[in-house]
């Protein structure tokens, strides 16, 4: 069976903190943007697998645990004996949620191009990656160029989040790579505060303009609590949020993005995946942790009754 979208990146077990225990107790959950993205699409019913590396430790298991459970195929995710599988840790105070991130050196961040799984790039129908994606090691940032070649020259749509995580590069090299990818997908989905970042604008029309002329295709900007800007290049779409209470905003980009590329695969038209997309990041943001509060088809369905058209 045709892989409708395969994700590339590094999946992390989570330890998210809780108001429980004056602060002190944590939930034990999992994350990783391009997994969480995987795991969002595969619950709106998309066919999905995940390329990766982890360890040969408990962590390792517990995530090809959880691929198992989620129906998400990790046949391309390699176990290196000789590193680790990653994990961070979320706080939450009142600016929001903050992270706390051990991946140096981890099993993904030693991914090269050597490790693509060639065929399975190019009989899929979307490629997802991201920022983070690039980010983590150089060899990485080869491993995602490489991908994205291979996917093009086999007609596969590029699925690109900005996902800019300063910490682990600096801004001269994040607007470099990323304009690149830009430039490359078919499908980018940016975050506000990330592609002013790289571009020096603010506007959010402009924003959309700047990842249009740099190349892309398709670009649905999440805005947070502002909703969404999507624009195919001709017509342009702004949809409100969707109405929730929301506990911890942890993976509602990923689940975003994940939902989206579901529908889009499944037919939707771009102004309904997109609004379907922005109801399940919602309903992402009403409990702990970036897997868990992930919703299923039939809650974004309902939910969606409440939306406005």
């Amino acid at each position: 069976m045709r892989t409708d979208i395969l994700a590339l990146g590094e999946p992390m077990v989570e330890f998210n903190q809780t108001g429980e225990g004056g602060g002190r107790t944590y939930l034990q959950g999992f994350g990783g943007d391009t997994s969480n993205a995987a795991i969002a699409a595969a619950r709106q019913g998309a066919s999905v697998g995940y390329l990766s590396a982890v360890g040969e430790d408990v962590y390792g298991h517990m995530l090809r645990e959880l691929w198992q459970r989620e129906g998400v195929d990790a046949r391309g995710v390699r176990t290196d004996a000789q590193a680790f599988t990653a994990v961070y840790f979320v706080t939450h105070d009142a600016q929001g949620h903050h992270f706390s991130f051990f991946r140096k050196g981890s099993a993904a961040s030693r991914m090269t191009p050597q490790d693509l799984p060639r065929e399975r790039i190019a009989a899929a129908k979307v490629l997802h990656l991201s920022g983070i994606s690039a980010a983590i090691s150089d060899s990485a940032c080869d491993t995602c160029f490489a991908a994205v070649d291979i996917a093009k020259g086999a007609g596969v749509r590029v699925s690109f989040d900005t996902n800019l995580r300063l910490k682990l590069w600096p801004i001269a090299r994040a607007r470099a790579v990323m304009r690149e990818l830009i430039r490359q997908s078919d499908i980018c989905l940016p975050s506000l505060e990330d592609v002013q970042a790289i571009s020096g604008l603010d506007d959010a029309d402009a924003l959309v303009d700047f990842c249009h002329e740099l190349g892309a295709g398709v670009v649905a900007l999440k805005m947070g609590a502002q909703g969404a800007l999507v624009s195919d290049g001709k017509q342009r779409w702004r949809l409100q949020p969707h109405r929730c209470t929301p506990v911890d905003a942890t993976g509602a980009g990923d689940t975003f993005g994940g939902a989206l590329l579901a529908r889009l695969v499944a037919g939707d038209a771009l102004p309904d995946a997109a609004r379907y997309a922005v109801v399940a990041s919602a309903l992402s943001t009403e409990g702990y942790g970036a897997v868990e509060p992930i919703p299923r088809a039939e809650q974004v369905r309902a939910a969606l009754e409440g939306y406005p058209a």
